[in-house]
């Protein structure tokens, strides 16, 4: 007859199960330098004309050539489109330090947001009219810098193409359409718009140029967000995309790596909770990189990691709650709130779990929450380590700048700290870099580009 376990040897014994259920989420040097191998040859097909419709990272050129050099003066708008919250901007540049910047927010309605495309242009040229009359501008012609964070290919600096919709956008007839042409179509119904040239680029892409303007080191832009993505200055003798030769030596490239893996390159380290997200999510087979890095599927893998704990008795009893088994019912939030907490204490922790179904847990059902999401959250960090090392060592310049915005960046405790360290283990010795938060940089960057590519029109 087997003796009964004493209750540290249960806590033990339930910790055990727990750490096995993470350890794929504990990624060793052999598997890191896999991931970044098999990136940079992802990188490299992107690139290439033969072989960029295979690619999972498709490095999309920008057609972004120069960046700001700090003479340039005047005042510029910006319409930024990030989600069905999206802002207008009015950028009057004196000098390097004398910027001023007037700004107002609009949010989209639900039905235009699935609604034609052509009323969601509409509504864009409506919110821009009531800008101009609000801000006395209605006799004024402007250059205005279009961020919009949505895949999509460009042509030139005046034309993007809609790949496809994200961020719950499901407006008709637009994928497949080339967008500054329908926003130009809808401005010139209004008699109190003038624009002259509208100039359209990514989120990440507006990140680098408004990090750019005071940090010239600048060749990296990237978004941690809700989702994720990077764009970085590439040689122009690399991107074999082009028909026709291109004056400049360097172009931005926007590598959409949300994608990375969607053909299968990462599924050596993916873990069975990846698969199940993948499989259960309304996208399947897409995004892949960003359902195991991003803030908007961490949670939910924190979540099946907690279900198959339950299931297996190492936590709260083996009891099921009603809560819990809804799909993405525990957010990136509560993660963050529990990696916040000092170590030993459970009163955020306990908190949580009430709102998902359990009002009696001990403090080890605690420390096994903090110990799921702590592997979760720094596999997040190291998968966007890796890729920002390989991109670092590609540039090759022995000091870079990184801009960076979103909220993981921003708000999720010792994110900031713990990505800096990974990047510092990979990145050659020789190479330095720094992180830049940017302050409104996808706004502050599309009418800094539109301050550009007027400068350079004028050169010419």
């Amino acid at each position: 007859m087997s003796e009964e376990r004493s209750p540290q040897e249960e806590i033990e014994a339930n910790h055990k199960i727990v750490q096995d259920f993470c350890k794929p989420f504990v990624l060793d040097d052999l598997t890191c330098q896999q991931i970044s191998d098999v990136f940079l040859a992802e990188i490299k097909k992107g690139l290439c004309k033969y072989t960029h419709a295979r690619s999972d990272i498709k490095c999309y050129p920008t057609y972004v050539e120069k960046l700001p050099n700090g003479c340039e003066r005047g005042k510029f708008l910006a319409l930024d489109v990030n989600g069905s919250n999206f802002r207008i901007l009015l950028l009057i540049v004196q000098d390097t330090n004398d910027i001023k910047v007037e700004s107002e927010n609009f949010q989209i309605p639900p039905k235009v947001l699935t609604g034609p495309g052509k009323h969601l242009f509409e509504f864009f040229a409506e919110s821009m009219s009531n800008f101009i009359q609000k801000y006395q501008l209605l006799n004024e012609e402007f250059n205005l810098g279009f961020t919009f964070s949505f895949p999509m290919m460009q042509t030139s600096l005046k034309d993007g193409i809609l790949l496809s919709w994200s961020k719950g956008f499901e407006c008709a007839e637009v994928v497949g359409k080339n967008v500054v042409a329908l926003l130009q179509e809808a401005l010139s119904r209004r008699d109190n718009i003038h624009i002259k040239n509208i100039f359209i680029l990514n989120d990440t892409t507006a990140v680098l140029i408004s990090c750019a303007w005071k940090y010239k080191e600048t060749k990296i832009g990237v978004i941690i967000g809700q989702e994720t993505n990077a764009s970085y200055q590439e040689k122009m003798k690399h991107i074999e995309l082009f028909n026709e030769s291109r004056l400049s030596s360097t172009m931005l490239i926007n590598t959409q790596w949300a994608s990375f893996g969607n053909h299968g390159a990462l599924n050596f380290m993916r873990s069975q909770f990846d698969l199940d997200l993948d499989a259960a999510s309304i996208n399947p087979g897409k995004v892949t990189f960003d359902k195991m890095v991003a803030g908007m599927y961490m949670g939910e893998i924190v979540r099946l990691i907690m279900i198959e704990c339950i299931n297996a008795g190492a936590m709260f009893k083996g009891n099921m709650s009603e809560q819990i088994q809804k799909q993405m019912s525990f957010e990136t939030t509560h993660m963050s709130q529990i990696e916040s907490q000092k170590e030993g204490t459970y009163e955020i922790t306990r908190q949580i779990l009430e709102t998902m179904g359990y009002k009696q847990v001990t403090n080890e059902d605690c420390e096994n929450l903090r110990y799921i999401c702590n592997k979760v959250s720094t596999r997040s960090m190291d998968l966007i380590a890796i890729c920002l090392a390989c991109l670092i060592d590609r540039i090759g310049d022995p000091y870079i700048v990184i801009g960076v915005d979103g909220e993981i960046y921003r708000l999720y405790p010792l994110y900031q700290d713990r990505l800096r360290k990974k990047i510092k283990q990979l990145v050659r010795p020789e190479h330095r870099f720094q992180f830049q938060l940017t302050e409104d940089g996808t706004g502050h960057g599309a009418a800094l580009l539109a301050a550009v590519a007027s400068f350079e029109k004028q050169k010419l």
